[in-house]
């Protein structure tokens, strides 16, 4: 029988505890759910080329279409610095709720546009040429809606358990992706083939465009993290020389080295990443000679459980701190890299095969778990959006999305091994990074705006002076 005290309502500290976690819930899943459709809509494009490819791309050889759709895969990656300049800029500026329900309006147009779009067959060339736009307008709102929702939902979590809370922006990352392979695997089981290529290809495009429609309705009643006193002063009238919140000025002036950090965090996850969830469909297709449909359901299962496990990394970096786990996927990202993907290169056995991919997601989600939060530490909140999405965008554009275009290069050219070595130097550059830049459990600029997640003692290596300064304001 439960006793008088233990039925008794939470009180005091307690209650405004249990009140701060149900706030932190809703806006977090208001903040994730855009995250969620922005992702789905950029993975489709992937996971649907082989079938719309014929009627954008001439070549007849499914090496080489694959090779000029990844091509595309990669020149929208240019738009994400721009992107994130912008809508990082504005989020710093007008706040985290605008931003994010511009850029997943931008994101629904653009998917509308590609379920629409006539093919080569109909206006020539300029089917490619609409395609390109279209995938440069979503580049450029994906550019921005990593680093604002990266932002808002640090800024949204409670202070014990951010690794937690900011886990799922890669929970909805990792889970956009895996429902673009699971309407995939529904369309190839209800359409077939034939019908997948010669229209069924437009569907997800569509559900997409929906799906932010919903998404744009429920962001309308997010709560904003941006105080007013921060959006005044970015509107009023510019001080005797000094830079307003953000702007390039104050990113490069006071904050630089905590971009390069950033910078240097995100260099070899992105590329790991990218490499275990973009492009091992195609290495498994054109290398490893497993069927389309058979990838299809390897990568599915195999995404689903590394979502799944993205919180359990969160959690444990509440207790032991953020550097533990991007060491450990820094370490064994250099160790085993070359093993896993040898081995899958040779498979044809699909069970050996997921454990394979399965083994290369375990190492990623020690950094995809946290590292939106390990970058949002690194910046004051009048430069967090901008910092993190600029970081983010430029590591992404020049390493990350460039992996599929790489592999099929390489996988044309029968070099595959040299994406390998690729892989595994960017995870090394990084894995520098985690040791001798980043310190573990120390004050950072999140603590000291929203409470602080371990002892109030010591600031961290990033901006430090910047950070004692903003302590004292």
């Amino acid at each position: 029988m439960m006793s008088t005290e233990q039925a008794a309502p939470l009180t005091g500290a307690a209650q405004s505890e249990a009140a701060q976690t149900r706030r932190a819930v809703g806006n977090i899943l208001k903040g994730s759910a855009g995250n969620l459709v922005e992702w789905y809509d950029v993975y489709i494009y992937t996971a649907f080329l082989a079938y719309f490819q014929p009627h954008f791309f001439n070549s007849k050889d499914p090496l080489q279409g694959a090779l000029e759709g990844m091509a595309v895969f990669a020149v929208t990656f240019l738009m994400r610095p721009i992107g994130s300049w912008f809508f990082g800029r504005f989020a710093d500026r007008r706040g985290r709720k605008a931003a994010l329900t511009l850029s997943v309006t931008m994101m629904s147009a653009g998917s509308f546009f590609i379920a629409i779009l006539p093919t080569k067959d109909v206006i020539g060339v300029w089917a490619l040429v609409l395609l390109v736009l279209a995938r440069l307008v979503q580049g450029f709102s994906v550019g921005g809606e990593y680093g604002t929702s990266a932002t808002y939902m640090s800024e949204a979590a409670t202070a014990k358990r951010r690794g937690f809370f900011s886990s799922f922006q890669y929970v909805t990352l990792i889970g956009g992706q895996m429902l673009a392979l699971l309407v995939l695997v529904i369309l190839q089981n209800a359409l077939g083939k034939e019908a997948l290529t010669e229209w069924g290809w437009r569907i997800p495009f569509a559900i997409g465009g929906v799906a932010a429609l919903v998404v744009l309705w429920l962001r309308r009643s997010m709560e904003e993290t941006v105080s007013a006193s921060q959006v005044e002063a970015a509107a009023g009238a510019k001080s005797s020389g000094e830079a307003q919140p953000g702007t390039l000025k104050l990113l490069f002036t006071k904050h630089w080295r905590a971009l390069l950090i950033c910078i240097g965090v995100t260099l070899g996850g992105t590329v790991a990443f990218y490499t275990y969830t973009n492009f091992i469909l195609s290495f498994m297709n054109n290398t490893s000679g497993i069927p389309k449909e058979t990838t299809s359901v390897i990568n599915f299962w195999a995404l689903f459980i590394f979502m799944l496990l993205q919180p359990v990394y969160g959690i444990i970096s509440d207790k032991i701190g953020r550097k533990p786990l991007l060491l450990w996927f820094g370490i064994t990202g250099v160790l085993f890299t070359w093993p896993l993907m040898s081995a899958l290169a040779g498979t044809k056995d699909p069970m050996i095969a997921f454990l394979l991919m399965m083994g290369g997601l375990l190492i990623v989600g020690g950094y995809t778990s946290i590292n939106a939060l390990v970058k949002a530490e690194l910046f004051p909140a009048s430069i967090r959006a901008l910092g993190v999405g600029l970081g983010y965008a430029l590591a992404n554009s020049m390493f990350g999305g460039t992996v599929p275009l790489i592999g099929a290069a390489l996988q044309k050219a029968g070099q595959v091994e040299l994406l390998f070595t690729y892989v595994t130097v960017a995870i090394g550059v990084s894995l520098l990074v985690y040791i001798f830049a980043l310190k573990n459990k120390k004050s950072t600029h999140l603590d000291q705006e929203q409470g602080h997640a371990w002892d109030a003692g010591t600031v961290s290596s990033a901006d430090d002076d910047d950070r004692l300064a903003a302590a004292k304001r």
